[in-house]
């Protein structure tokens, strides 16, 4: 488990008791085109310069291409506009000699789809157009058999498949939660299944529908962290530290926005002071210091590194945009989040610094 997944665990798992609960819910999360193009970029365009192959000769001479894909929302539907090169040739003394070539446009329309089973997402087309640099239609027929055989198998491959993340979502997941709550998320993680997908102008919203546990977690009030308790922590925390210092300045050297730095920065330091007030004895009746804190930093963070993600090369922006995403959906837990519990209050904070020292003293106790 690497430490973005913790960050985001760290932050998800907070929420998760909230009052009420129903046999099932629904989570609505939107997916930004941008984000769906790092997908795409991640699974099928993984040649230079963001190209994807979707034929070959197996020699190299002749080939079908397609680069630089651009994603918006046309009539509830995706459009994807790709550069499309073609190529023939032959082997000739160890060489290739080309016998043909082209280059156009393809523009394709995908739907949004769930299987039968609810539990992938993928992109099936619904239409194929191509195009040369002055806009009329293929007319050699060699190329409209590869775009007819190709084509829509390649792109249509694409997709988000549930099956594929439960195990690990269980593993991380479970490691900060109580023990009382464990099986509760492991059937919660069974029934997690898509609900809907609806393609728009800035990406696709899907609902995730799952069942939640029938019963009620009874709210109760976690002790402030003792003198031996708040020194174990600050040794974790130290580490968490030392690495949040570190991505700070990723994120700067990312951007070259040293704005964005300050203001990373500033939240680094407003949190060791909010977890440190919250893991103590403070007025009850007051503002909880660690709820006004995730608060306040989401709101004036988010816009930041949502333009952040989008200015980012492919993979530097995907990994903010996950993140982004999985707070995102952070806060509609908040709304109907379920009683595993833990929550973003004090109380919250103080019983997961307590599953980590546990954690912690049995990773040591078994080196």
């Amino acid at each position: 488990m690497n430490k973005y997944s913790v960050i985001t665990v760290f932050s998800l798992l907070m929420l998760f008791a909230k009052s009420g609960a129903a046999d099932q819910m629904t989570l609505p999360v939107q997916l930004d085109y941008s984000l769906i193009k790092k997908a795409l970029v991640t699974q099928l365009y993984k040649g230079a310069g963001n190209s994807a192959e979707l034929w070959n000769d197996k020699q190299g001479c002749s080939y079908l291409k397609i680069s630089d894909t651009r994603l918006s929302g046309q009539t509830g539907q995706i459009k994807l506009v790709n550069n499309l090169q073609a190529q023939f040739g032959t082997g000739l003394g160890g060489q290739c000699v080309t016998l043909f070539a082209w280059s156009g446009m393809l523009e394709t329309l995908q739907q949004p789809t769930i299987n039968p089973a609810q539990t992938v997402l993928s992109l099936p087309i619904t239409k194929v157009t191509a195009t040369d640099r002055e806009g009329r239609s293929v007319s050699n027929n060699k190329i409209q058999e590869l775009i007819n055989r190709f084509v829509e198998p390649k792109l249509s491959a694409v997709k988000i498949d549930l099956n594929e993340s439960r195990a690990d979502i269980e593993k991380t997941v479970t490691e900060f939660l109580p023990k009382e709550n464990v099986a509760e998320v492991k059937e919660l993680l069974k029934s997690l299944k898509f609900s809907s997908a609806e393609a728009n102008d800035n990406g696709v919203a899907i609902k995730l529908a799952f069942n939640a546990p029938a019963k009620q977690a009874a709210k109760k009030s976690a002790a402030p962290l003792s003198a031996a308790e708040q020194k174990q922590w600050q040794a974790s925390w130290q580490e968490w530290d030392a690495f949040l210092s570190k991505a700070i300045q990723q994120a700067s050297d990312d951007t070259k926005s040293p704005e964005l730095r300050d203001a990373l920065m500033e939240t680094l330091l407003e949190s060791r002071s909010a977890f440190q007030a919250g893991l103590k004895d403070h007025d009850a009746n007051g503002d909880d210091p660690v709820r006004v804190f995730f608060t306040h930093t989401w709101q004036r963070l988010a816009p930041q590194l949502k333009t952040l993600a989008k200015e980012l090369p492919e993979i530097q922006g995907l990994r903010y945009m996950t993140f982004i995403a999985a707070t995102d959906v952070m806060y509609e837990l908040e709304n109907i989040g379920a009683p595993l519990g833990l929550e973003i209050s004090s109380d919250g904070l103080r019983k997961l610094a307590r599953i980590l020292i546990a954690g912690k003293e049995q990773h040591d106790k078994a080196k």
